[in-house]
């Protein structure tokens, strides 16, 4: 706890930035209106400076004084973490990782979003070294229930939207390995929302296996998956931890906090 300090001129110095910067912690940290009083004793500045500073703040709209002698975080900051928030980009986000993790596996690494009832490639880490020809570029298409990434997107989908989406589609086929029932679809939905991963077993692509996590914002929504390609004799499963911390990663990076 810092020492109570007097009442001092307000001067454009790191020590103020520092005082304002403890004065929103403390804010943030409750839900409701502060007293100046505990806002004081919390902080450790004498009263008369924590009071201009936070009335300096309110003029700044970053606090708010519902009533005198009380505050809470302001709107402005709601303004400004929206405009972070819409500048976050998740290609942007997931570009470094998808690099680390494709250095580690020396496999394709990919990053893709739902669009309608297909999966669309938007970004991919890759190197002629993986022995894989790369089936789909960037800007491809799949559709949902042949790929990894995918099934993720099908298993979070009510069973309602599930039925229609096989009955428009038709669940159709591109290899004997695909899966084209819907009960057998439903099962392995089950299994990916049981483990928050997802697998494609030469289901698109006969020689090619995948495996897929999701990658969520800050709202807890499912935005996009990032899956691994392999051959199908090379996949391997102790690649599955580093993937899922991988996807976390992204999704930390776009604001999603784990529960």
């Amino acid at each position: 706890m810092k020492n109570h300090d007097t009442a001092l001129p307000a001067k454009p110095n790191v020590q103020v930035i520092e005082r304002i910067f403890t004065l929103l912690g403390i804010l943030a940290d409750r839900e409701d209106t502060m007293s100046l009083k505990e806002i004081s004793e919390k902080s450790g500045l004498h009263p008369s400076t924590a009071h201009r500073i936070l009335n300096d703040l309110a003029t700044g709209r970053f606090v708010e004084r519902p009533v005198a002698g009380n505050y809470r975080l302001g709107m402005r900051l709601l303004e400004l973490g929206n405009l972070v928030k819409a500048r976050l980009n998740v290609r942007d986000a997931a570009m470094a990782p998808m690099r680390e993790l494709h250095q580690l596996t020396q496999q394709p690494v990919n990053l893709s979003m739902r669009q309608g009832d297909e999966i669309v490639y938007i970004e991919r880490a890759y190197s002629e070294r993986s022995g894989m020809q790369v089936v789909r570029a960037i800007g491809g298409r799949a559709p949902l229930h042949l790929t990894s990434v995918g099934k993720l997107f099908l298993a979070f989908d009510d069973p309602q939207r599930l039925r229609t989406y096989a009955t428009r589609t038709g669940l159709s086929g591109h290899t004997r390995n695909s899966i084209t029932q819907l009960p057998v679809l439903e099962r392995e939905l089950a299994k990916a929302r049981q483990y928050g991963i997802a697998r494609d077993n030469e289901e698109l692509e006969l020689g090619v296996r995948c495996m897929a996590a999701g990658i969520y914002d800050d709202q807890s929504r499912l935005i996009a998956g990032l899956s691994i390609s392999s051959p199908a004799d090379r996949l391997d499963e102790a690649w599955l931890p580093k993937l899922q911390a991988t996807a976390n990663e992204i999704s930390a990076a776009l604001g999603y906090k784990t529960k």
